[in-house]
């Protein structure tokens, strides 16, 4: 079963929710919003991702500019606390199928993703 760490505010989110239901794939929902993942979990997501926090943070939002500044190199350790603390600060959907991980972006990506 593949699961979508989701964001109910994104709309590449839901557009992926809506292909794995239309397509009758099997997933399992995490909505980011409401149930948080910890540090632990965040550090085993970016090991299945292979990408480093900082890949993954909305660098667009305010939220980032709150705790980031675009010229500096983002400190990864601090990425993985500010994440945990604002998850929406994460780039979703992000699908997992096992021990790996992918962006659910853009959706020719999530469709090899589930075929192999």
């Amino acid at each position: 079963m593949i699961k979508v760490i989701h964001n109910n505010s994104c709309p590449k989110s839901k557009a992926i929710l809506e292909y794995l239901d239309e397509n009758d794939i099997k997933f399992q929902i995490i909505d980011i919003k409401k149930e948080p993942l910890s540090l632990f979990e965040l550090r085993t997501l970016f090991k299945k991702l292979n990408k480093n926090p900082s890949r993954v943070l909305r660098h667009s939002t305010e939220l980032f500019k709150k705790y980031f500044s675009e010229s500096e190199t983002v400190n990864e350790e601090q990425a993985l606390k500010v994440i945990a603390l604002n998850p929406e600060l994460i780039q979703c959907p992000i699908l997992i199928k096992g021990k790996i991980a992918m962006p659910g972006n853009p959706l020719e990506n999530v469709k090899f993703f589930i075929e192999n």
